[in-house]
């Protein structure tokens, strides 16, 4: 049996070859876990591997044939107005961010439990749970997917791939379970929930990079200027017509109704940033172009999704032949 030190003619120990061995190699492999790390994050000249792949990801137009088959399929689904349930308007942000923390958190808890002693049948009801609330949350993030810009798509069919990998994995696991094969449904669980952990971290990059899901007129109240300001002439305003103005750094779209009224939205709608003074007017309502989300002229109120926010609403007055608008502010809360 080798031992770690010998004695040299000076007497002084030394440290035996496998002793050094086993430095050379820890030392390496931290090595190269510190460079591994280094080129994956960002620093101060580049955005680092995860990054740069991310957004090789955005701008790879050969997902875009896949994207569209799959948009089209979701947007066939018989859902009537559960769509808009959904899409979380009645949350006022979408839902699909809430609806994932059933599965994800039975996973989680079953994780811990695989490795407690007596947790075996928890484990695995806990992963049935987990597989239950995964098919409304898949549903409600397809839903919210087939409304979003071809980059923020891409990106999802990303994040979309790698939970349905991890679905896969936690339904093989309870099959493993059921079957007396524990092990193998352990094995199965962790691969599952590395394929969710991976979506989850690309799924943040969606909402929180590439703002899907954000309200896209929040900055609003902040970029308009103080009471009232005049954006033009009132002949300038045809009647029926959709015109776009500006009250200093914001963009809005004016409505001229027949009677002679003026409706004001801030133009940018807060669902993808679509503008809505290329829309239409439909039953008192301004209709985005891109997305169909309409909200209503005299609230700004958003009737039908996708978006989950209502519009920035401007009032109207008419002075020395010209229309002035100030931006509505909501009552102030009872105390």
């Amino acid at each position: 049996m080798p031992s770690t030190t010998a004695s040299s003619g000076t007497g002084e120990s030394t440290t035996t070859s496998s002793g050094t061995s086993a430095s050379a190699v820890a030392s390496a492999v931290a090595s190269t876990a510190g460079t591994v790390l280094r080129r994956a994050l960002p620093d101060p000249d580049g955005p680092g591997t995860v990054l740069t792949l991310l957004g090789r990801v955005e701008q790879a137009r050969q997902l875009d044939g896949l994207a569209a088959a799959l948009r089209r399929a979701v947007r066939a689904l018989p859902l009537g107005r559960s769509r808009d349930i959904l899409h979380g308007r009645w949350l006022g942000h979408p839902v699909h961010p809430l609806m994932v923390q059933l599965p994800i958190g039975a996973w989680t808890s079953s994780a811990v439990l695989d490795w407690t002693p007596g947790g075996r049948r928890p484990a695995t009801f806990l992963l049935a749970v987990g597989l239950a609330g995964a098919g409304p949350a898949v549903l409600a993030g397809l839903v919210d997917w087939a409304e979003l810009e071809k980059e923020q798509a891409r990106v999802g069919l990303v994040h979309a791939a790698l939970n349905s990998a991890g679905v896969a994995a936690y339904a093989a696991s309870l099959y493993a379970r059921l079957t007396g094969h524990r092990m193998r449904g352990r094995s199965f669980a962790l691969a599952g929930m590395c394929a969710v952990g991976a979506a989850g971290a690309i799924g943040g990059h969606l909402a929180y990079r590439q703002a899907a899901g954000a309200n896209h007129a929040e900055a609003v109240p902040h970029l308009v200027p103080p009471g009232w300001q005049p954006i033009g002439r009132v002949e300038e305003f045809a009647e029926g017509a959709v015109d776009r103005r500006r009250v200093g750094d914001v963009a809005v779209a004016v409505v001229r109704g027949a009677d002679g009224s003026f409706q004001v939205l801030a133009d940018r709608c807060s669902h993808e940033g679509g503008p809505l003074s290329q829309g239409t007017v439909e039953d008192g309502c301004l209709v985005c172009p891109w997305h169909g989300s309409a909200f209503r002229l005299d609230t700004g109120w958003n009737r039908t999704g996708p978006a989950t926010a209502p519009q920035p609403v401007f009032d109207t007055r008419v002075d020395d032949g010209r229309l002035h608008v100030r931006l509505r502010m909501p009552p102030p809360a009872p105390h």
